[in-house]
């Protein structure tokens, strides 16, 4: 008989409860709201805003009110001040002067426009997840930093969304710290990511997750072809490292490629995105970014964080990285009138609700432990006890080697220590952490405990 694990959760699901389990499958009404309010009118009105100052080049002028990049970020800058006016939303530059490079001709200001909103909660605020859009923009020529560079798609796109994130959801209180962030020089290297993330890696910040939305603008393909259905999000498995770490080795050792931190991180998202906004896909594409390419994520990952991007189902290079102009009666260029407001919003939905959920659920467990003292075929876990004060529980999930997303789960309450009869040989086991109002954080790949 071939071995079936999910039979065995019918019957675990049968057994007495441990402890009253949370509704984790209800809405919670602060989410709701949230995704409501993201307007794709405003979100257009942002993206209108980006494109009129001609080019956001990084190397653009930044002494004009109207034009270039010191304009763009100004302006970023005004509006997230505007509209978190009366919150707790703190809005700044991140600066730092960028030396010649391969895609930097002079020594060159870098400015991140970061906007923090601080958790609420004493024993989560330092826990943080960030979000980000870069508001750079280029045309064919990487350097050139005078032509027209609309950039409406790449990434106005994605920066109007974490705007609209930071308005909306400024306004509401979560238990970890929030950071929406439009960052410089992604076209020129991921300048100012990496600067970012290079400060919160020496100040040993507490970033439990990241994602970057690059590229959200279009439903439409090279073709014509509409899909407003679905978004792509970029979740790598092993980290690109010339040695591998103790950690990737113990991945590797006990089959563990697929339960990465990001890997479990694009779970959580997929699972609070698509049930926030029902009928649109997060297709979770097991890489860390579209073949041989990159973005603003990645110097996050490079320092051992977390991190993920969301980017639309089929690009149409002939409105990325283009200068303006008709060949052949085809209108080539990053114009907004090739982006689509309405599907923006609804990936801009799915970033904040899965913002939502996360920031409001307790950390994930620490030190999850499988025993491995003896051979058997039930799997002993363990784990270190979470200190927030609305913990409900933990809950253990499972899924067959062959499957992507959690199959089965059990709430076990209030407990650091659990046997499943099931054997860890057969399946794959994760620990969540759930509180009362039925948050439930992403699942921790359990090591050995030898």
């Amino acid at each position: 008989m071939p071995y079936r694990p999910l039979a065995l959760a019918a019957l675990l699901a049968a057994a007495p409860a441990l402890a009253a389990q949370p509704d984790t499958s209800r809405h919670q009404a602060q989410i709701d709201q949230i995704v409501k309010e993201i307007s794709p009118a405003r979100i257009e009105g942002y993206i209108n805003k980006l494109v009129s100052f001609r080019t956001r080049h990084t190397m653009s002028d930044t002494v004009s009110d109207t034009e270039g990049i010191g304009a763009a970020r100004r302006w970023i800058k005004r509006e997230l001040e505007r509209c978190g006016a009366g919150t707790a939303l703190k809005v700044e530059f991140d600066s730092h002067i960028a030396p010649v490079s391969a895609r930097i001709s002079q020594p060159t200001e870098i400015v991140n426009v970061v906007a923090t909103l601080p958790g609420a909660q004493a024993a989560s605020a330092q826990r943080m997840y960030v979000v980000s859009g870069h508001y750079d923009s280029r045309n064919t020529d990487v350097m050139d930093a005078k032509g027209d560079a609309p950039g409406a798609n790449d990434d106005a796109s994605g920066t109007a969304a974490v705007m609209e994130m930071a308005c909306v959801m400024a306004k509401y209180q979560f238990d970890a710290t929030l950071v929406f962030m439009t960052v410089a020089a992604e076209e020129q290297g991921l300048l100012g990511a990496a600067h970012w993330a290079e400060l919160a890696r020496q100040k040993n910040l507490n970033i439990a997750g990241m994602f970057t939305n690059d590229i959200i603008g279009s439903s439409h393909d090279e073709h014509g072809r509409k899909d407003d259905t679905q978004v792509r999000l970029f979740a790598e498995g092993l980290p690109v490292q010339k040695e591998n770490s103790e950690a990737v080795r113990t991945l590797i050792q006990t089959g563990g490629e697929n339960d990465s931190l990001s890997r479990q991180l694009a779970r959580a998202v997929k699972e609070a995105g698509e049930r926030y906004v029902p009928g649109f896909k997060v297709n979770v594409i097991q890489r860390r970014d579209r073949y041989l390419r990159g973005g603003d994520h990645m110097p996050f990952l490079e320092r051992g964080y977390a991190a993920l991007r969301f980017t639309e189902p089929a690009e149409d290079f002939n409105h990325q990285h283009q200068n303006l102009r008709t060949e052949n009666g085809v209108r080539i260029g990053d114009l907004p009138q090739y982006d689509d407001f309405n599907y923006i919003a609804r990936v801009a939905r799915v970033n904040a609700a899965a913002l939502s959920s996360l920031a409001l659920a307790p950390a994930s467990p620490q030190k999850v432990q499988v025993r491995t003292a003896k051979l058997q075929n039930d799997t002993e876990l363990v784990w270190q006890a979470n200190n927030e004060p609305d913990l409900a529980g933990y809950r253990i999930v499972w899924r067959e080697t062959s499957a992507a997303e959690w199959q089965g789960s059990k709430f076990v309450g209030k407990v650091t220590e659990f046997t499943m009869p099931l054997s860890k040989d057969n399946v794959y086991f994760g620990v969540q952490a759930v509180d009362g109002d039925g948050n439930v954080s992403p699942a921790s790949y359990p090591t050995p405990l030898r």
